[in-house]
C-alpha cells in the first residue's frame, strides 16, 4: 500500500541514508507561500548533508514516503488537505482522503518503510491540566512501539514538560541531549529541566541505533534532542510574559481539546511578532541536516 518514491526507493536498495519529514508543516503550520519555499529548503538540506529527503503524506488514499514536485506543491497548495494522526490512517486510506502526516503518522509510515531516522520541530506531549483534561498527545505511545530515531528540539514548550518526560520514561522511550545535558523546550534551548544521557555526535546515535537491534528489546523509539542554538532561540523573558497570557486567554476563552495548541501557537506567533516562529524554523532546520548526519553514520555512508 505505501507508494515510495523512486527517489526513496533506489535510495533504499542502495542502503544510502534517507530521512523522513512530517508534512503538516507544510499544510498547516505555515502560510502560504512561505510553506512551499520551506518545505523544498528543508529537502534540500537533506540533501546538502548527503541523504534523500521522504517528506511523506497521504493522497487520495495512497500513503506516500517520499514526494515529487508535483505533490509537494499540491500539500501546500491545496484546500482541504486534512491533519492525519496514526490514528487516522486507516480512515483515510478507506475514504480516499489527501492529508498531511504528524509526527505519530509520520513515524508509523517511515517504519513500514524502512526509513530509521525522521526529522521534526517538536514532538506532541502531556498537556498542562493534563490531570483534569487527560490531554496526551497520540505521539507518545506510538514513539513506544515504533522503532525510529526522532530528532527534535524537544517537545512544544506549551505543554508541561516534565510530565511529558515522565511519561516517555514510563513507556520506555530513550531520550538523549544532542550535545547538551538539558532537555530543549522547542523555542528555546534549554526548557530547565536535565536529560539523563547526552551524546556528542552521529556515530554515537547510531552507536546507540544498533544497540538498540542489537538487544532485541520491545520497538520503542530514540528521540535525540537538538537544541535550537542560543543565537536563534526566542527570548526567554519574551517566551514566558506571552505564554502566560495566552495560556489565561485560553482559558477565559473556554477553548479545549485539540483546539488548544493552535490556540496558543497562533498567539505565540501573533504577540511576539513572528519571533516564535523563527525560532521554530530554525530548529527545524538544525534538526533536519543533524538527521542526515545522523542517518549516514546509520548507513555507513
Amino acid at each position: 500500500m505505501l507508494v515510495l518514491s523512486e527517489e526513496v526507493r533506489e535510495a533504499m536498495d542502495a542502503r544510502r541514508p534517507v530521512v523522513a519529514l512530517e508534512s503538516t508543516i507544510i499544510a498547516h503550520g505555515l502560510p502560504r507561500p512561505r510553506n512551499l519555499l520551506v518545505a523544498r529548503e528543508l529537502e534540500e538540506a537533506v540533501r546538502q548533508e548527503g541523504a534523500v529527503p521522504a517528506t511523506i503524506a497521504v493522497l487520495d488514499g495512497r500513503p506516500h514516503v517520499g514526494l515529487d514536485k508535483e505533490q509537494l506543491e499540491r500539500v501546500a497548495g491545496e484546500d482541504g488537505i486534512r491533519k492525519l494522526g496514526h490514528r487516522d490512517l486507516p480512515l483515510a486510506v478507506a475514504s480516499g482522503a489527501s492529508g498531511a502526516t504528524t509526527v505519530s503518522a509520520t513515524a508509523l509510515l517511515a517504519d513500514l518503510a524502512g526509513v530509521r531516522v525522521f526529522a521534526t520541530g517538536g514532538l506532541g506531549g502531556v498537556h498542562r491540566e493534563w490531570t483534569v483534561t487527560q490531554d496526551e498527545s497520540a505521539d507518545l505511545g506510538l514513539l513506544a512501539r515504533t522503532r525510529i530515531t526522532v530528532v527534535c528540539a524537544g517537545v512544544k514548550s506549551i505543554l508541561d514538560v516534565p510530565a511529558t518526560l515522565q511519561r516517555l520514561e514510563t513507556l520506555g522511550v530513550a531520550v538523549a541531549g544532542y550535545g547538551t545535558d538539558r532537555f530543549p523546550g522547542f523555542y528555546l534551548s534549554d526548557s530547565g529541566h536535565p536529560v539523563d544521557w547526552t551524546l556528542d555526535d552521529p556515530g554515537q546515535v547510531a552507536a546507540v541505533m544498533r544497540a538498540q537491534d542489537a538487544l532485541d528489546g520491545p520497538r520503542s523509539a530514540l528521540v535525540v534532542a537538538n537544541p535550537v542554538p542560543e543565537q536563534e532561540q526566542l527570548d526567554p523573558g519574551l517566551h514566558a510574559r506571552v505564554l502566560a497570557d495566552a495560556l489565561h486567554a485560553c482559558e477565559a476563552e473556554g477553548v479545549t481539546g485539540q483546539a488548544v495548541t493552535p490556540f496558543l501557537l497562533e498567539r505565540l506567533v501573533r504577540l511576539t511578532d513572528g519571533a516564535s516562529l523563527s525560532a521554530n524554523l530554525a530548529a527545524v532546520r538544525g534538526n533536519v541536516r543533524l538527521a542526515a548526519r545522523i542517518a549516514a553514520a546509520w548507513t555507513g555512508a
